[in-house]
């Protein structure tokens, strides 16, 4: 059994990869099935957009789909950027991780210390073939935004040089987390954690 890991981000899918290798579903790409084509995300929340991510690679690709959606959302700003995380500079086009992490420090210029409360969240949707939503679950992980990003860069995930976790005193970056510290701050991972009984559900063929 095949499942479509909705993503073109190479580090979302080895993360993916990584914490779903215990269950016993053959893993693919969008570039493993040849889909190249960009999903418009009209939806209004994470989740909704999830949903529609899935339900379009699974009908063009005729296979069980796990997509995402998700964004970085800071308390003072009204839970901005949110839904517009990947194109918050430009509005109509995807923005550079320099240009959003840069945006980010701009736009918390003048908020004082103690309302820089910030966090990322996910929301997985995972759906059949025909479009049957099976499931979604949501998870994210909590912080601030320092008065400065770190000096490391994770390619793909910006946000991760902005958001600084207090209870660990460093960045949520794995290039600055130990493997343990990382194990247990990720919010994919726990996201994937729940999502897992029902794709061994699948996998067994009891659902």
């Amino acid at each position: 059994m095949k499942l479509l890991v909705a993503t073109t981000n190479p580090g979302k899918l080895t993360e993916i990869k990584h914490y779903l290798s215990e269950v016993p579903i053959e893993l693919v790409s969008l570039k493993d099935v040849g889909i190249t084509d960009a999903v418009e995300e009209t939806g209004t929340t994470f989740e909704e957009n999830a949903i529609l991510k899935a339900q379009h690679y699974a009908k063009e690709s005729g296979l069980m789909t796990l997509a995402d959606d998700g964004g970085f959302e800071i308390d003072a700003l009204g839970g901005e950027p949110g839904i517009k995380s990947h194109r918050w500079v430009h509005g109509d086009r995807e923005s550079t991780d320099e240009e959003l992490i840069a945006h980010a420090f701009k736009m918390m210029k003048n908020i004082p210390s103690g309302k820089r409360d910030a966090q990322l969240r996910l929301v997985l949707a995972l759906v059949r073939a025909n479009g049957e939503v099976v499931a979604t679950v949501e998870e994210k992980v909590r912080g601030i935004v320092p008065e400065a990003p770190s000096n490391a860069r994770s390619e793909g995930f910006p946000y991760r040089s902005i958001l600084f976790i207090p209870e660990m005193n460093k960045y949520y970056d794995q290039n600055v987390m130990t493997i343990e510290e990382a194990e247990r701050h990720n919010h994919r991972k726990r996201a994937l954690e729940r999502m897992k009984p029902y794709l061994l559900q699948i996998a067994s063929g009891s659902v």
